[in-house]
C-alpha cells in the first residue's frame, strides 16, 4: 500500500484553503473568519413575505433602493422570510450574529422577540417598523401618520361615490389599522357628512379569500368603494373590486397597487416604508443614528395618494383641487385628522373648501 501524497502546502494555498473554508482552524492575515465578515443592512421580514405588493415588498424596496443609492457593496445587504411568529427571535438573532451594522424588524409584531434580541447585541443597531422603539440604546421606532393619507383617500371616496356608502377592510383590530380606518371616516365625512361607512375586519393578514368574501358582502350590500389596510389579505378587496366591474372600487394600501386591476383600484394609500427604510440606512451610514421613534407623514413626504393614472378620469377635476388644498392643511397643522376611532368622536370638518 503506498504512503499517501504528502507536501507542505505553499503559503499561497494555504491563504486560499483557508480563506474558502476549507482550513477552518487556520487564520491568516487579510482573512477575517465569516463571524467578523459584516454586511451593512438586513430585513426580517414579517409573515405575509416579499410578494405581498404591500408593507414587506415596500420594506424591501426601501432595501434595494439602499443598495444603489448609497453606494452599497454587493452582498451589503439582505432580508430574510418569517413563516410563523416562532422564527422572529430565530431570524433576528441570526442577522445579529453575522454583524449586519442595522438590522429592520418588518412589522409590531416582532417587538417581543427584539425586546429579547437587542441586548444581546449592543453593537448591532436595530429598528422596528410600525412600533415604538425599545428602551434600548441601540433601537429605533419608526412609526407612519396612516391617518393623514386615510384621510385624503377618505375623501376622494366620498367625493366619487354614486351610492354614498363605502366600506373598509381591515386585518386586525389593533390600534395601528385604527388609524387607517378613524383617517378614513373622518376624510369622508367632510366630504359629505351623511355619507355611510361599513367596516370589517379579516382577523387575518394572509388569508386572501377572506378579503375577498368580506368585500363582496360589502358591495352586496350597496358599497361601491371599499379601502383596504389587511396586508395580503387585503388582496382579495382589489380581486373583488375586479370581479365587479365597471363603478366598482377598490382602494389600495401601503404600495402603489393601481396596476393590480386597473381601473378598479381607485387610488393607493401609499405607505412609503421604503422611505423610512431608506432614511435609517442613510443616517446609520453617516453616523446620525438615533435611538428612539421617529415619525413619518405627509409633511416627510411618507404617506398619501398616488396619481392615479387609471382612474383620474373618473375623479370630478375640482376634488383634486380641494385634495391637494386638505394636504396643505395637514401638513401645516390647520387640519389634524383623528388617529383613533375615539379621537373620530370629537372630530370637526373643516370649511370651505
Amino acid at each position: 500500500m503506498s504512503r499517501p501524497y504528502d507536501r507542505r502546502l505553499s503559503r499561497r494555498e494555504l491563504l486560499a484553503a483557508s480563506c474558502s473554508g476549507a482550513i477552518a482552524t487556520i487564520l491568516l492575515p487579510g482573512c477575517a473568519p465569516p463571524s467578523t465578515q459584516q454586511g451593512f443592512a438586513a430585513l426580517v421580514l414579517d409573515i405575509g413575505g416579499p410578494d405581498d405588493h404591500s408593507f414587506n415588498a415596500g420594506a424591501v424596496k426601501g432595501l434595494t433602493e439602499a443598495q444603489s443609492q448609497l453606494g452599497l457593496p454587493r452582498g451589503a445587504t439582505k432580508y430574510v422570510e418569517s413563516h410563523n411568529s416562532g422564527d422572529y427571535q430565530t431570524n433576528l438573532t441570526t442577522l445579529a450574529s453575522q454583524n449586519f451594522k442595522i438590522i429592520f424588524a418588518v412589522g409590531y409584531a416582532m417587538e417581543g422577540a427584539l425586546n429579547q434580541v437587542a441586548p444581546r447585541f449592543p453593537q448591532v443597531k436595530f429598528a422596528i417598523v410600525d412600533d415604538t422603539a425599545p428602551p434600548f440604546p441601540n433601537c429605533e421606532g419608526l412609526v407612519f401618520k396612516e391617518q393623514e393619507g386615510s384621510f385624503l383617500a377618505g375623501y376622494l371616496a366620498g367625493k366619487v361615490s354614486k351610492t354614498k356608502h363605502i366600506g373598509f377592510v381591515g386585518g386586525q383590530r389593533i390600534p395601528l389599522i385604527e388609524r387607517f380606518e378613524a383617517g378614513y371616516r373622518a376624510g369622508a365625512e367632510t366630504a359629505d357628512p351623511k355619507i355611510v361607512v361599513t367596516s370589517t375586519y379579516t382577523g387575518d393578514w394572509n388569508d386572501e379569500s377572506k378579503g375577498r368574501s368580506q368585500a363582496e358582502q360589502q358591495f352586496s350590500a350597496g358599497d361601491d368603494i371599499i379601502y383596504q389596510a389587511a396586508g395580503k389579505a387585503g388582496l382579495g378587496v382589489i380581486e373583488a373590486a375586479k370581479a365587479r366591474g365597471s363603478g366598482y372600487y377598490a382602494i389600495g394600501v401601503d404600495m402603489n397597487q393601481d396596476n393590480l386591476a386597473p381601473g378598479r383600484v381607485l387610488t393607493s394609500m401609499v405607505k412609503h416604508v421604503d422611505t423610512a427604510v431608506l432614511d435609517t440606512i442613510k443616517r446609520v451610514k453617516d453616523g446620525q443614528f438615533d435611538a428612539g421613534t421617529h415619525v413619518y407623514g405627509l409633511k416627510e413626504g411618507a404617506v398619501g395618494l398616488t396619481a392615479m393614472k387609471y382612474t383620474k378620469q373618473d375623479v370630478p377635476p375640482e376634488v383634486f383641487d380641494q385634495l391637494n388644498q386638505l394636504r396643505s392643511m395637514i401638513i401645516s397643522g390647520k387640519l389634524v385628522p383623528p388617529a383613533s376611532l375615539s379621537q373620530l368622536k370629537s372630530f370637526h370638518p373643516p370649511h370651505g373648501l
